[in-house]
């Protein structure tokens, strides 16, 4: 690597034996290479030296490299045919720019996309753990990952994987009406990592997938304590705590996210110290206020297991009480909507219903 004194650009040179006749500049970096191992094997590369028509071209730029100079770094020794190994660490980088560059069966036998790809199939995919690390990667990667389909693959195989775990190990014959979480499936954690998108997008293919819902909970409240942790953790579940100031950067988001996923069924699954902490939460940071019509009415719907102090939450707002009258009065409200409903006949859990009162009391 020479760094020259007169351009801001750093240049590498990757094949030193015979003297490169070309430069390609990549983000601030640029590469002393050969044409024709290009040529060969890169689509794009080719169409550029070709449209132009200049036999003494000696410099082409790519933009909006994905992966930037590191990757194409990569691509382009392949192009020479050296020796790189193709982990999951790199594979979604490699496989975008490979789709960048166009290194497709039409220039080359067994070329950088289909390298890739077999990869993907016969290594990542049949692993769950293989598979989150991959889809992590893609979050560097947009929109070019999506358009090749690694990150829809990739949360496919995370639920389907997730599922077959499940099976095997026996928990999908767990009660769902005892209400336990105890027995938490490894992956749970390992989903953390990934940012609050992805990891809708995965619950929600579990639930598609038939993942059992004590399952999905039990990662929901997971993410919940590692992602809210700006927050601070001990105020999820302490209701004594006092809280930071609103605006903490992503929180509403991730609030109103993991709330949206919490599943529809009318079931107890969902431990009532954690909807009165999610609600705290929402309070905290001003989510929407759908977001926290949906907690209320979840905790009215089991409002005879709530205990007094769970009821003080404390206020937000500048004034003479401590604690959120407003909200207490709709979560009652809530439940005498649901009394009324099972006295005629109807005991149905409606998530999508905003109820007029509930809005007026906001």
């Amino acid at each position: 690597m020479v760094s020259s004194q007169h351009s801001p650009f750093i240049t590498r040179t990757i094949f030193s034996d015979v003297a490169g006749d070309i430069t390609i500049a990549v983000n601030g970096e640029s590469f002393l290479l050969h044409k024709f191992p290009l040529v060969s094997l890169s689509g794009k590369i080719r169409k550029m030296v070709a449209d132009a028509k200049d036999p003494n071209l000696s410099e082409l730029h790519l933009t909006h490299v994905p992966g930037g100079p590191e990757t194409f770094e990569l691509a382009a020794k392949f192009c020479y045919g050296m020796n790189f190994e193709i982990t999951t660490t790199n594979v979604a980088h490699l496989r975008s720019v490979a789709e960048y560059l166009e290194m497709t069966e039409d220039y080359h036998e067994e070329n950088l996309i289909a390298r890739t790809e077999t990869f993907l199939v016969e290594v990542v995919f049949p692993n769950l753990e293989k598979s989150v690390e991959v889809l992590s990667s893609c979050e560097d990667l947009l929109p070019t990952a999506e358009e090749v389909g690694i990150s829809d693959r990739c949360i496919d195989a995370i639920a389907r994987n997730a599922c077959q775990e499940q099976l095997v190990s026996g928990l999908s014959r767990l009660d769902c009406d005892s209400g336990s979480l105890e027995h938490k499936e490894w992956w749970v954690e390992d989903l953390s990592v990934l940012s609050i998108d992805f990891y809708g997008r995965v619950i929600m293919e579990m639930g598609h997938v038939g993942l059992h819902i004590d399952s999905r909970i039990a990662s929901l409240m997971h993410y919940a304590q590692v992602s809210l942790k700006g927050i601070g953790k001990p105020q999820i579940w302490n209701p004594a705590r006092t809280y930071p100031c609103k605006g903490e950067k992503g929180q509403k988001i991730i609030v109103e996210t993991l709330v949206s996923l919490l599943p529809p069924e009318k079931s107890s699954s969902v431990p009532l110290n954690f909807l009165f902490g999610m609600l705290r939460i929402a309070i905290m940071v001003d989510a929407a206020l759908a977001c926290r019509l949906e907690i209320e009415r979840r905790i009215a719907f089991r409002l005879e297991m709530v205990l007094l102090d769970d009821l003080l939450i404390p206020s937000v707002q500048t004034g003479d009480s401590l604690f959120d009258v407003d909200t207490v009065k709709r979560i009652l409200i809530h439940f005498l909507q649901r009394i009324d409903q099972e006295e005629n006949g109807d005991c149905g859990y409606e998530s999508d219903n905003i109820d007029s009162q509930a809005m007026v009391l906001y």
